[in-house]
């Protein structure tokens, strides 16, 4: 997604929820040296490559298919940013490769942030129980995990 695509759907998205994402201006980036790709170890021990931006969460399913977001999301199927496989896959693995002050991402079995079901911490991943779909998430600080 290009920088001005990406600079859309978060403004539209702070617009939609009124929160703002945006740094101020003059802000200084101290984040450059995140890392947007790592190989990981797969749990039948191979090496698999995994790519998420800079600022976003990313969720995989068992297949490593990547739903991505800058932003929190309140519904993944309706949505600003749209998972395509949110309502038919579990997710497998989580990779929050989120920059902000937050201290992680919750993610929700349900719309509107409605039963949480786990927390991961800025600049962690980790594989899942794959055994339940989630269906909105946001940036919290405080507790996680």
């Amino acid at each position: 997604m290009s920088f001005t695509t990406r600079a859309a759907v978060v403004t539209a998205a702070a617009a939609l929820t009124g929160a703002a994402f945006l740094p101020q201006a003059g802000a200084a980036d101290t984040t450059s040296a995140v890392p947007t790709s790592k190989v990981i170890e797969t749990r039948d021990g191979s090496p698999k490559a995994i790519s998420c931006e800079k600022g976003d969460v990313c969720f995989y399913n068992s297949s490593w298919q990547r739903c991505s977001w800058p932003v929190a999301d309140i519904n993944w199927s309706t949505g600003v940013l749209q998972c395509s496989w949110a309502k038919t896959r579990n997710v497998y693995y989580v990779w929050n490769n989120g920059t902000s002050n937050a201290s992680g991402v919750a993610y929700y079995l349900n719309v509107n942030h409605k039963n949480r079901v786990g927390c991961t911490r800025q600049q962690k991943s980790g594989y899942l129980q794959n055994t339940y779909k989630v269906a909105s998430h946001q940036w919290v600080s405080g507790s996680c995990g």
